[in-house]
């Protein structure tokens, strides 16, 4: 049975709920879906928003190839992976994997592997913007998201 992800990266909102829906709807074999879902966080207080920014065409082709690599890895029977762009205000979604399995440490598995890799591999960029109505500087990667994809290697 050959997996074919669903990758997207938009500007606008998505629902995890009805994405989960369409990802089972035509597999009966399905015994486990992980849905994480990443949300804009106000940092204390101190943030209004994010601002990401991507490299189109090459954002979409990174993410496709680290979903081929979870499904492979994992042997997931599906797996959605859609990343937000714009300006994105606290509370909001940012970015949807989903990863579905016969088993549920396989669509666990698969899914941690897909957000660490996201987070280091994908080229996205954040810039905050603070509740002052300051512009912050681009977010610099954190060397716990490096670390998180070192225990896959």
């Amino acid at each position: 049975m050959g997996v074919t992800p669903t990758i997207r990266v938009q500007a606008q909102d998505f629902d995890p709920a009805a994405e989960a829906r369409l990802l089972t709807r035509d597999d009966a074999g399905i015994g486990a879906v992980v849905t994480f879902t990443g949300l804009c966080r106000d940092e204390g207080g101190a943030l209004s928003a994010l601002e990401l920014e991507h490299y189109p065409g090459m954002a979409e082709a990174e993410m496709m190839r680290i979903a081929r690599l979870a499904i492979e890895r994992f042997d997931l029977r599906g797996l959605t992976a859609i990343h937000r762009y714009g300006k994105i205000a606290t509370g909001d979604n940012i970015v949807l994997v989903i990863a579905a399995s016969s088993h549920r440490q396989a669509a666990f598995d698969g899914a941690n592997f897909v957000m660490d890799y996201l987070k280091t591999a994908a080229p996205f960029w954040k810039k905050e913007h603070g509740t002052d109505g300051t512009a912050g500087g681009w977010v610099s990667a954190k060397d716990a998201d490096e670390s998180a994809k070192e225990k896959w290697r």
